[in-house]
């Protein structure tokens, strides 16, 4: 299943989880010395403006006390009469000056400060690309990029160019989608603030400044979606290789596993389902680690606004370990419920093949698919659908109560910060999100169960259909993998 399409696939995907491990680590502890020497981003975009302390008041008040006071101890008057106002002490008069200076000399300053403000971006710009975030695509890609080049040249196979350039490309295009999904969980915060200081009064919000802020948006999604509708087209070509690669390694052996029940249903049909729903969890699997490494240390951080969170009270991120405990609850329920699920299915594909074989035999021969036979078979395939029903009758029930409790779930520990206005709309709508993100990582195998149960079976299969490979042939006479046909 793996070995036709992967170049040495234990050594490659185990050298793949090592090398990320390597890049995360090298991240943190270099990142920013390796970013001095070969980042882009400074030449890209402008860097971030300092934020500077506010200046220091000048101490007018104490001077003038101080004046007041010895006025006083000379005995002279602590305020002058309205019509010597214009009478200014020749003291009043220097402190006058000196604080005149100490303003011009401060506007100096804070002009001086603000000249290369043009050559720099406010820290609250909401600009998808930033030079951290360059920075951080660079780093990912050139990671990528020498992980790819290792495993051209090493262990090289015939398929190398999708198994291994293709693999990269689609886990790149994970990565994207994650930073993607961050970008508008923090655009969430501004825009619905917005929404809400235009509300509370009018023209307190400028429809300049609305619409600005709705195209920003716009344009990374319409960027998005060009870019989903490319790699759809690419993970559909990327399945197919890979059936291919199955269909001609089994077939390679097939004087000696052409008798196996269903055998054609295994290297017809079973191939490509293999090939799609490994792909599919795969790539979910990937997305949902990536968003749980982006997305837990916003809501750990984000769990600071919330005043206190029913049954867990006020702990340090508690929206983290709320969404921890909720997601395990899920995964175990889930797993209870459809325990039965997986052989259910491998039997109901036995069931299937025995009734179509005996009626593929019936289209060349009188004798074979007489009615008792079939009947027999069909009664064998009713009994199977009748049981596998009833145990989806109850894992169904399961799955949609906890889907849609899920929908709810978060709003009922809202209810303390919201009554004491602790958060804004927009705070309101990015812990909502970034809930649902981590929720969604940690819910992988519970919303993905029903998939993971048709995989299993699946997989049961073609391991069962492996096994009738005679290890020799294996070991000793496996021809070469054909070469991908020109333009396919």
């Amino acid at each position: 299943m793996f070995r036709s399409f992967f170049p040495a696939p234990r050594v490659f995907f185990t050298s793949a989880v090592i090398w990320a491990l390597l890049l995360t680590v090298l991240w943190f502890a270099g990142g920013e010395q390796i970013r001095a020497v070969i980042s882009i981003d400074r030449f890209v975009v402008p860097p971030i403006c300092a934020v500077a302390p506010p200046p220091a008041a000048p101490a007018v008040g104490g001077s003038a006390a101080s004046a007041s006071a010895g006025a006083k101890a000379a005995g002279g008057t602590a305020a002058a009469p309205a019509g010597a106002a214009s009478k200014v002490p020749p003291t009043s008069a220097g402190t006058a000056s000196a604080v005149s200076g100490t303003t011009a000399q401060t506007a100096a300053t804070a002009a001086a400060t603000a000249a290369p403000a043009a050559n720099c971006i406010s820290p609250n710009d909401n600009r998808f690309l930033t030079g951290d975030k360059i920075w951080q695509y660079e780093y990912v890609l050139l990671g990528a990029v020498l992980f790819g080049l290792f495993w051209f040249f090493y262990k090289r196979n015939e398929w190398s160019s999708w198994s291994v350039g293709v693999t990269i490309f689609i886990l790149l295009t994970i990565f994207y989608n994650v930073q993607i999904s961050a970008w508008i969980n923090n655009w969430y915060n501004s825009f619905y603030d917005l929404i809400q200081l235009a509300l509370s009064a009018p023209n307190k919000v400028t429809t300049e400044q609305y619409y600005s802020t709705v195209f920003s948006a716009l344009i990374v999604v319409v960027i998005y979606i060009l870019a989903q509708a490319f790699i759809q087209f690419v993970s559909s070509n990327y399945i197919f290789r890979w059936r291919k690669a199955m269909n001609f390694y089994y077939m390679s052996f097939w004087p000696a596993i052409r008798t196996y029940e269903g055998a054609a249903q295994r290297v017809q049909e079973d191939t490509q389902r293999f090939a799609d729903i490994v792909e599919g969890l795969g790539t979910t699997f990937v997305s949902s680690f990536m968003s749980l490494l982006v997305f837990a240390p916003l809501l750990w951080t984000l769990s600071s606004h919330m005043t206190t969170i029913p049954i867990l009270g006020s702990i340090p991120g508690s929206l983290m370990w709320l969404a921890l405990l909720w997601s395990a609850f899920g995964t175990i329920l889930f797993a209870v419920a459809g325990i039965r699920l997986p052989g259910l299915n491998f039997q109901n594909q036995r069931v299937e093949a025995a009734y179509r074989k005996e009626l593929v035999y019936g289209e060349d021969d009188a004798e074979r698919a007489q009615p008792v036979v079939t009947r027999q078979l069909f009664a064998n395939l009713q009994r199977n659908y009748m049981r596998l029903y009833r145990n989806y009758l109850y894992f169904n029930v399961v799955r949609y109560a906890y889907l849609q409790v899920d929908n709810f779930f978060i709003l009922l520990f809202f209810g303390p910060t919201i009554t004491a206005a602790a958060i804004t709309l927009g705070l309101f709508q990015q812990i909502s999100s970034a809930f649902s993100q981590v929720t969604g990582s940690f819910q992988f195998l519970a919303n993905s169960w029903t998939t993971v149960v048709e995989l299993q079976s699946v997989f049961k299969r073609l391991r069962d259909f492996e096994s009738h490979i005679p290890s020799d042939l294996v070991i000793e006479t496996e021809p070469a993998l054909p070469a991908p046909e020109a333009g396919y």
